[in-house]
């Protein structure tokens, strides 16, 4: 039996085509770590849960509230975890430390600087060093593993999350998709939302508009947003649509780079390294310092159609992974 886990909304988006490839071929069990409560509230209920009992530091208590469960592994033989945040490290320990076997979705990715991404770097690095299985979305992340002496058990899939947008339709409208949200921004989000206001008002043309995190770090800062539209969280589905019809994306997420190539659109990268190397200078664009952003925009703005393929995939990532684990056993 494997045990499927997420605890946060882009970790469920991730394997959700797993799913639904996995459906009747693959015996398995869901398990919702609770690490993103606020963005997911419409679970089945028919899914293992954990909760997670906040302390004084928060990556703390997610490991804390993750370890010694021993009823989340009765019966379970093998786990697949999503990615790289505390609770992906927390489930790998766990499992680990029960000798139960460990497929690692999204494997590879590595800017190998720990403090960015914070603490995704590190935690993915350790997962590597624990699975026995590692889907990699690009032969670049495969590439890595080798490097690091991990040669067994690599498989290249491409990134599961372009399965749910085979069937959208692109176009290139006025809008300007915003997200921000990482611990590492935490420190000078007035500083990025500033310069994201004036670029708003600098182009009335465009629609800028920023789904606000539920991060209390993020949102004391949203006063400063008077040009900018800020919505509440929206569902994934709507979010979608708004980068399929949008013109440019300005973000510091790491997911939001795959989805943006696969619409064939450019972003601006709001960080000082990528784990997605792979479409940088023609997908992806990096801004390092606040203050860099308007002419980067600038730039961009005139000429924001990539030329090339989407480095991440051709959507049927899950069809692979199902063929490969089948091969494999599971």
């Amino acid at each position: 039996m494997m045990l499927i886990c997420f605890g946060t909304r882009p970790e469920y988006i991730k394997i959700s085509p797993l799913l639904k490839s996995f459906a009747g071929k693959v015996e398995h069990k869901l398990l919702f770590t609770g690490q993103h409560t606020d963005l997911l509230k419409n679970l089945p209920a028919d899914i293992r849960r954990l909760k997670i009992s906040d302390g004084g530091n928060r990556l703390d208590s997610i490991v804390q509230s993750i370890l010694n469960h021993e009823k989340i592994f009765e019966g379970i033989d093998s786990i697949l975890v999503q990615g790289d945040t505390t609770s992906v490290f927390a489930l790998a320990l766990a499992a680990f430390h029960r000798r139960i076997e460990i497929i690692h979705l999204e494997a590879g990715l590595r800017t190998y600087d720990k403090k960015n991404p914070y603490p995704e770097e590190f935690n993915r690095q350790a997962v590597s060093r624990m699975a026995d299985i590692h889907l990699c979305p690009t032969e670049h992340a495969a590439e890595n593993l080798r490097r690091e002496g991990i040669c067994s058990g690599v498989y290249v899939s491409g990134n599961t999350v372009l399965d749910n947008l085979r069937d959208v339709e692109t176009s290139y409208g006025n809008l300007v998709v915003v997200t921000m949200h990482r611990r590492e921004n935490h420190h000078w989000m007035d500083k990025w939302f500033s310069e994201i206001d004036s670029l708003a008002a600098q182009y009335p043309d465009y629609e800028f508009i920023l789904p606000l995190h539920p991060n209390p770090n993020v949102q004391k800062w949203s006063h400063l947003l008077k040009h900018v539209k800020v919505v509440k969280p929206i569902e994934y589905n709507d979010f979608i649509g708004l980068l399929a019809k949008c013109r440019l994306i300005i973000t510091d997420s790491g997911g939001i780079q795959e989805e943006s190539s696969f619409f064939k659109k450019k972003c601006i990268v709001c960080r000082k390294t990528t784990e997605r190397g792979e479409g940088v200078g023609t997908f992806a664009f990096l801004c390092e310092y606040p203050n860099k952003l308007p002419l980067l925009f600038e730039q961009l703005s005139a000429d924001y159609i990539p030329v090339g393929e989407c480095p991440y995939g051709d959507g049927y990532a899950a069809e692979k992974i199902l063929r490969y684990l089948s091969e494999q056993g599971f």
